[in-house]
């Protein structure tokens, strides 16, 4: 059975949408009125035309306020449990992608149904349910599907010798599950969707920019964040650090330590290029750090705390664009700012995982490739082979644009995984690729730099926009990038700001620290020299 097979009885699949809501209708002229409970019980009945070829594991109801556990997670993924806030029906099932792979998926369809339907994404390699994403939506009123990327848990090995689930990875979970997430809620509830929706970030914010340029009907709005999108070359960038660093008995290495003295250094350097000294850099693009300021006998620098040669080396590397040798850009550098808390994940001397499992498994197939080898010819070789249009790079965006969808787009400027520098060059590709100046490409693609947040959360910025459970400082579209898409689709306000919550310790039982509203890229957040800088109406946008 080929995955094309899944979608050629487009025809049968509304029958067992009439037949539910016939047996509902039913009910209620019996005086037996069918409850949600009843409706969600009696589903899995319904979906066997809808779902074709897929195993409906199970079809149950999940009262609001319960924490749900998730024994079967796998492991890795680290999440025993769910909170759920709202009733809803939960469906899980297994569908075959191809002869040798498949996806376990689940949708989650609330009582409190808005009409809207959204898909959820992954992250890292790996293949975890993004529950947590599942739970907000749902929450919310939205008819919610996650799926497992095709594979389970939080490593890359799957990929090893098998195309098909590469493919799954790349692009044809997340189609799948919105594909067949839609016919499943169209069943449920006896009608189509009004409007569809993306919500991801890291992979899954790749994953939201793969459904805008491959599969452009998907979706009427798409939220996507700290994208990992030119997604081999991101690999080779990863991975590059530790052929930088060295293992942590090289002169090259730099104590992980260290890297905070490194981070006041730049803030020295840097911090008040948008005119206040408040530790967060609004702007990376214009800092242009100096690691020569820390090395060991400098005037003024202290001897217990300095870089050695070698050291000032691995630095400046950091904070360099990763070319080839015919300076070919691979990668943008790691931006400026988000060294202090993130040094551990690619700076500790060890090899990326990600990469490794990446290059092992689905570009070499070769489980003894050295990672501390990586080089240019690892990178070339990333890029030509590039699985299942992985790269992502599409900048022809005019199919999406045409039919009406929108794009909100945000990365935080203190982001120690995936670069912030990468999504500002998205942009400028996507806007060289249609020929569109910036207010053009503002009316349908908006792109929001978050200062101070770090890898999709967290950080020392206004942070908190919306874009996750833990992150809903607010429902107001002026400071929740989901409501603000809904909002831009469903009533043509596009967003001109996305307003971030800062909470005390970063807990919001302890209260609101300060907010500071985010410009759209290409304008840029300066200080006004007047007020508060906490104030969010002390700063401005500006060109």
């Amino acid at each position: 059975m080929r995955f094309s097979s899944l979608f050629t009885t487009t025809a049968s699949a509304s029958a067992p949408a009439s037949l539910l809501l016939l047996l509902l209708g039913a009910a209620a002229g019996q005086q037996q009125k069918a409850t949600f409970e009843q409706a969600c019980g009696q589903l899995p009945g319904a979906l066997g035309a809808v779902v074709p070829n897929a195993t409906v594991w199970f079809s149950s109801f999940v009262a609001g306020g319960t924490n749900l556990s998730l024994a079967d997670n796998n492991a890795t993924c680290t999440q025993p449990s769910q909170a759920v806030t709202a009733d809803m029906c939960r469906v899980a099932l297994r569908v075959p992608t191809s002869n040798r792979s498949e996806i376990s998926m689940e949708a989650w369809l609330p009582a409190n149904w808005t009409g809207r339907f959204l898909s959820t994404g992954n992250g890292g390699v790996g293949g975890c349910v993004a529950y947590d994403d599942l739970a907000y939506a749902a929450g919310l009123g939205f008819a919610a599907v996650g799926a497992n990327n095709g594979h389970n848990g939080t490593s890359g090995g799957a990929f090893y010798n098998n195309a098909d689930v590469v493919e799954d990875f790349a692009w044809r979970s997340v189609h799948t599950g919105v594909v067949l997430g839609k016919r499943i809620a169209n069943a449920f509830y006896g009608r189509k969707h009004d409007k569809s929706y993306y919500l991801g970030c890291s992979t899954g914010g790749r994953q939201g920019f793969k459904s805008a340029q491959s599969f452009p009907d998907d979706f009427d709005g798409v939220v996507a964040g700290a994208p990992a999108i030119a997604f081999n070359n991101l690999s080779s960038w990863s991975g590059h650090f530790y052929t930088l660093t060295g293992s942590q008995d090289s002169e090259s290495f730099v104590p992980l330590d260290m890297w905070t003295t490194i981070h006041e250094s730049i803030l020295a350097q840097c911090d008040d290029l948008d005119g206040a000294k408040d530790g967060i850099i609004e702007d990376p693009l214009r800092c242009e750090y100096d690691a020569t300021a820390l090395a060991c006998g400098g005037a003024g620098v202290n001897a217990s705390a300095c870089l050695t040669p070698a050291q000032v080396t691995t630095v400046q590397g950091v904070f360099s664009n990763l070319t080839s040798p015919d300076g070919s850009l691979v990668y943008p550098r790691m931006q400026p700012g988000s060294e202090a808390t993130d040094a551990s994940a690619l700076y500790a001397g060890q090899s990326f995982p990600y990469t490794n499992d990446w290059f092992r498994y689905a570009i070499y197939n070769d489980p003894a490739w050295d990672p501390a080898q990586l080089n240019a010819s690892d990178y070339a070789a990333a890029a030509a082979k590039n699985p299942g249009d992985i790269e992502t790079w599409n900048g022809d965006l005019e199919p999406f644009r045409a039919r009406g969808a929108k794009i909100l787009h945000y990365h935080g400027q203190m982001d120690g995984i995936i670069s912030s520098e990468n999504s500002p060059r998205y942009w400028r590709h996507v806007a060289d690729t249609m020929g569109l100046q910036a207010d053009q490409l503002d009316a349908f693609y908006r792109f929001f730099r978050i200062s101070g947040m770090n890898h999709c959360e967290g950080g020392d910025g206004a942070w908190a926009v919306g874009q996750r459970v833990s992150a809903q400082a607010s429902l107001d579209p002026e400071k929740n990038v989901l409501m603000a898409i809904v909002r831009w689709v469903e009533e043509g306000v596009p967003p001109e700001t996305v307003t971030g919550t800062k909470w005390v310790d970063d807990d919001p039982e302890k209260g609101v620290e300060f907010t500071r509203a985010h410009c759209r890229f290409p304008k840029r957040n300066q200080y006004s020299g007047k007020g508060d800088v906490k104030d969010p109406a002390s700063w401005e946008c500006v060109a």
